[in-house]
């Protein structure tokens, strides 16, 4: 699936990306939050760059990941600005901690999860770490992922200790996964 979406176009990238941005913004669950975790995407991820300004613009807290390697745990920080993260675990875009403050995983409304793939009833394979899988023990906000209908599969094994998501959005469609969940709990 990576190789596969490393193939897109960057015009396809950015404008798959704009519409699924758009539906995000568009949503309830987007409006009524206060705070927003986001993680900051790198190609070819869903853009969420573009979320983030829009999150500030609408005077939104946006609050990014920052990995603990020795634990494989993570801790979310408020961002004001591009120039608070720095290029580091991974490759990733994470707070700088002498100039971001903490923030509880009980004060986040919305965190958007990052994944590779994912099914209609919000399981997904993430990128091999399992740091979200621990932090979403116990996190009570609600959880959305942003897809390109590509990263769209039937069904893959998925354990039960596995944590879905409540929607997924793709540039086709918002999918209500909670409903899946429990149409097809005997599936």
């Amino acid at each position: 699936m990576s190789t596969q979406l490393k193939s897109m176009d960057r015009m396809t990238y950015e404008q798959l990306s704009y519409m699924i941005g758009s539906s995000l913004i568009e949503t309830d669950v987007w409006k009524s939050s206060s705070t927003i975790g986001l993680t900051v995407s790198r190609f070819p991820e869903v853009d969420t760059w573009q979320l983030i300004r829009q999150g500030w613009k609408q005077g939104k807290k946006i609050v990014v990941p920052k990995c603990i390697p020795s634990t494989k745990e993570m801790s979310f920080r408020s961002i004001s600005a591009f120039t608070e993260l720095e290029d580091s675990f991974f490759g990733l875009f994470e707070p700088i901690e002498s100039q971001t403050d903490e923030v509880l995983k009980s004060d986040i409304d919305l965190l958007v999860v990052p994944g590779l793939i994912y099914n209609r009833k919000g399981y997904r394979i993430g990128f091999g770490g399992g740091y979200y899988d621990r932090f979403l023990e116990g996190f009570s906000g609600q959880k959305v992922s942003l897809a390109f209908s590509k990263q769209l599969t039937e069904e893959f094994p998925f354990e039960e200790h596995d944590l879905p998501v409540d929607k997924i959005i793709t540039e086709k469609e918002v999918i209500e996964c909670k409903s899946n969940q429990l149409m097809n709990k005997d599936s």
